[in-house]
Order: C-alpha cells, then sequence, then structure tokens
C-alpha cells in the first residue's frame, strides 16, 4: 500500500475533524470547553465515549491477547457493566446534585482542600500516563507503516498528531469532543465489522462457522477456574468493576462528557446505553483478534500480540482494506487523546490553579491562561510519549491496567470514604496517605512469590490499593461532629 496514499487519507480524514471543529466552536466560552454548556445530547456522548474508552490500544491490543488469553479479557468487561451502573446511580446523582465542574471538587466539599488537591493530581498522573501510552502506541503503528517512509523520526510524528489535536480542541473543547468523537467513533466501528467481514470471507467462514472455528481452537473460553492464576474469573470481574468505577467515574475526563449532558436522568441513561454497546463492542474485537490468528496460521504469519493486526490489516489485505484500517486507527486514537489533553487542562486550570475561584481574573485572562495549559499538556504528551517509546513494552494494554492500579486506587480509597463514611478526616495528613498506599502496593507486587505462593495478583491490584487509601483514611479520622 502506497505511504503517500495513506498519508492523503490521513490528512483528508483530518480536515473533516477541523471542519467539524469550526462549526461547533463559534462563539464557544470557558464554559463551553470545560462542560459544553450543559447541552450536550446523551446519544451522542454515549456513542462517542465508545471511541474514548476502547482507543487505539483497545484496536490493536485487545485482539493481540486473544493469541495468549483467549476470551479471558472479557470477564474485566463483564465486571465493567456492573461499574458503570455504580457510576449511573450512585456517582452521577452527587455530581449533579453538587452542580460540579470538576467532579474533584466534591472531595473539598466532603474531606478537605488538601484531599481535593490529592484527587486532582491523581487523576493528572493517572490520565497523563494512560493517555500518553495509548498515544505512543498508535504513533508507532502510524511511523512503521507511513511516516518513516518519508524519512521523518519518531517524535516529529508525534509532534505533527498533537498540532492535529491542538488544533481541533484548542477553542471548543467539550463542546466539539462530543461531535468529534461521535464521528470518530462511527469511523472506529465501520473499520472493525470492515475487518471482520474480509477476513471471514478470505477464510470463507460464515459468522457462525468462523465462531464455530473459534471455539474449536479454544480461542473463544472466557471463564478462567484456576483461582490462583491472575486471569481467574471473580478477580477478574471485581476488578472490572472497580476499573471502570474508577477509570469511569472517578476520571474527569470521562464525566466532564456525562456532566455535559442537561439533565441526570439523560445522563444515567447515557452511561448504562455506552455500557451495553460497549460489551458488544469488545467481544467483536477478540472475535476479530481469534479471526486474526486462523488468518495468521493458514497464511503462515508469525506475528503475534499488538503487532498481529497492524501487520495482517497492511501487508495482506487489499488496498482499500489498509486504508479503511488507518482510518479506523486514527479514530481509536483521537477520541482518547483529544479528550484526555482537554480533561487535564480543565483539570489544572479549575483544581489546580483555580481559575474559577479566583475572582481577580476576567474572562479574558481566564480563557488566556486556559490557552496555555492546553499547551503545556500537549508538550508534556510528547515527552511522555518518547518515554514510552523508549520503554517500548510489548503490550500496552496490559502496562495501562498495571498503570491503572497504582495512580487510580487513591482515587477510589478517597470517593469510597467520602461516601461510605461520615467520619471527618485530618486533611493535612491525606497526601500521606494517598503516596503510601500505592507504594506498599508496589512491595506487594513486587514480592508477590514470597507473599502468596502459587497465588497471583492481578487487577485486582486496583481494590487492594483503594482499600489501603480508605483503612488510612480511617485512621486519620474522627466521629464527625454533624453526625
Amino acid at each position: 500500500m502506497s505511504p503517500t496514499l495513506l498519508f492523503s487519507m490521513v490528512i483528508a480524514y483530518f480536515l473533516i475533524l477541523l471542519v467539524v471543529a469550526w462549526i461547533t466552536s463559534r462563539n464557544a466560552n470557558n464554559e463551553s470547553f470545560f462542560i459544553g454548556n450543559r447541552g450536550s445530547n446523551w446519544m451522542l456522548v454515549a456513542f462517542g465515549m465508545i471511541g474514548t474508552s476502547l482507543s487505539g490500544v483497545t484496536f490493536v491490543s485487545v485482539p493481540g491477547t486473544v493469541g495468549f488469553e483467549n476470551f479471558a479479557y472479557f470477564q474485566v468487561i463483564i465486571g465493567n457493566l456492573i461499574g458503570y451502573a455504580v457510576v449511573a446511580f450512585v456517582l452521577l446523582p452527587i455530581y449533579y446534585k453538587m452542580n460540579l465542574t470538576s467532579i474533584y471538587n466534591y472531595l473539598q466539599n466532603r474531606l478537605g482542600f488538601n484531599s481535593y488537591k490529592a484527587g486532582a493530581s491523581f487523576f493528572i498522573l493517572s490520565r497523563t500516563l494512560g493517555a500518553t501510552a495509548r498515544l505512543y502506541l498508535v504513533i508507532n503503528i502510524l511511523h512503521h507503516t507511513i511516516l518513516q517512509n518519508f524519512n521523518l523520526p519518531f517524535w516529529v510524528g508525534a509532534l505533527v498528531i498533537l498540532l492535529m489535536i491542538l488544533l481541533y480542541t484548542f477553542e471548543g473543547g467539550v463542546k466539539t469532543i462530543v461531535w468529534t468523537d461521535t464521528l470518530q467513533t462511527a469511523c472506529m466501528l465501520i473499520g472493525l465489522v470492515v475487518c471482520v467481514w474480509y477476513i471471514l470471507n478470505n477464510l470463507d467462514l460464515s459468522l457462525v462457522e468462523g465462531a464455530k472455528a473459534l471455539s474449536d481452537k479454544g480461542y473463544s473460553s472466557i471463564f478462567v477456574t484456576d483461582p490462583t492464576s491472575k486471569n481467574f474469573f471473580l478477580k477478574q470481574i471485581i476488578a472490572g468493576a472497580f476499573i471502570s468505577i474508577t477509570m469511569t467515574g472517578m476520571d474527569q475526563e470521562m464525566m466532564q462528557k456525562n456532566i455535559s449532558v442537561k439533565t441526570l436522568k439523560d445522563s444515567q441513561k447515557n452511561m448504562m446505553t455506552f455500557a451495553f454497546i460497549f460489551m458488544g463492542v469488545v467481544l467483536l474485537f477478540l472475535f476479530l483478534g481469534g479471526l486474526l490468528y486462523l488468518f495468521a496460521q493458514n497464511h503462515g504469519i508469525a506475528a503475534t500480540g499488538d503487532d498481529l493486526f497492524p501487520t495482517i490489516a497492511l501487508n495482506h489485505m487489499p488496498g482499500i482494506v489498509s486504508i479503511i484500517f488507518i482510518i479506523a486507527l486514527i479514530s481509536a486514537l483521537f477520541p482518547s487523546a483529544d479528550g484526555a489533553i482537554t480533561a487535564l487542562t480543565s483539570s489544572f486550570c479549575i483544581d489546580i490553579l483555580g481559575i474559577q475561584r479566583n475572582e481577580a481574573l476576567n474572562d479574558k485572562q481566564r480563557k488566556r491562561i486556559r490557552q496555555t495549559v492546553h499547551l503545556i499538556v500537549a508538550a508534556v504528551f510528547l515527552l511522555f510519549v518518547m518515554v514510552f517509546k523508549w520503554a517500548n513494552n510489548p503490550s500496552m494494554i496490559g502496562l495501562i491496567l498495571k498503570i491503572a492500579g497504582y495512580t487510580y486506587g487513591p482515587l477510589l480509597g478517597l470517593f469510597a470514604f467520602g461516601i461510605l463514611s461520615k467520619r471527618t478526616v485530618n486533611d493535612r495528613l491525606v497526601p500521606l496517605i494517598v503516596v503510601a498506599a500505592p507504594l506498599i502496593c508496589f512491595v506487594i507486587d513486587k514480592n508477590q512469590k514470597y507473599l502468596f505462593g502459587d497465588f497471583q495478583i492481578g487487577l485486582e491490584l486496583l481494590a487492594i490499593n483503594g482499600l489501603l487509601t480508605y483503612l488510612g483514611l480511617y485512621a486519620i479520622s474522627t466521629k464527625s461532629l454533624k453526625q
């Protein structure tokens, strides 16, 4: 496939995004940027959240895991559904009742100013690491398939992609992203369906026959019943619930879109609609993964893991399918990166700098500060993408979930303590607790063999981290006078 043609398709796709951004960002202000003036359509938000949640990592890594873990990843997705219900019916009512722009203002109202700052700081750390890891994977694929053919170094490709994202999010923020994410999610899902259709036809299989072929090979096995395994179904389902509670319900990027919906009822409909569609889409990705491994075996292709899908799509499929794959991959990349940059800008401006609390600033000054932070966040993204390039981890989805276990655990503990307990914490000591809990988890994780023998801790490290944070907060708390 001609790199020039692929590059032309990417530019054309980006120009379409710019047109959408121009239309949606007219007369935009800080309120538009942060929460879309609370006028977003819940159906558009639900559909666009699929693209944000899946990202380029899911697009490439989830199919690649099938060769090693079969459909075991779907156990996490089952747990996600439970977690999304908690977000819809426990967290969203709180956020709407308090009319929040930043969800971490809840921590200030409930626990104190230091708790609020600690929660916002951990979100910034979590989203920066997670989003740049996702961004790196897709940029790396684009570099190998397109950009290196023009003798461009990796960092130039990363810079160009980030500049593209800046161009269409700089003014409109959430108001623009709701629409661009909808477009990009549609393109990503079309690419997924086309790839499934092509491989089934190439292998001369119907949908039912494809499912049977995967079953015969053992690829479609979902549940792991060995309690000592890190993929044991109960551990994975529990971990999946906590992952969606924290990485969606306690994440400013995901909630920023939800609270941009006008009413709580519509926001809840958005969340649960998204949850069920998300399950179906991930199942289709796993099905595609099994088909890719069958295709690779039939054609003597040695690629596995994160390299499997790109290798087959770009080297062993017709040109039109390769173009669709690249557009779908870009469509998976942009919703996770643009939302993360916008949410991090919002959180840093509101939670760390406090521009909405500072009455000495006028709207023009607030906008200038917000735009400066937006540029700085993009520069930080470029830096971390280069760090991940240097690290070159072979399975990015595993790395991202591992990072989440350490960085989202304190958020889980803070919110859980605020909601489930009526006690008053010593706010000055909260930063020590939220730093100590991940450090203890790191020690536990590195000494699993010595501590637990054959028993393996996997994704449930997030829940352990949250529990340690909760217990630490309890230890520095007293009975509430209000109680």
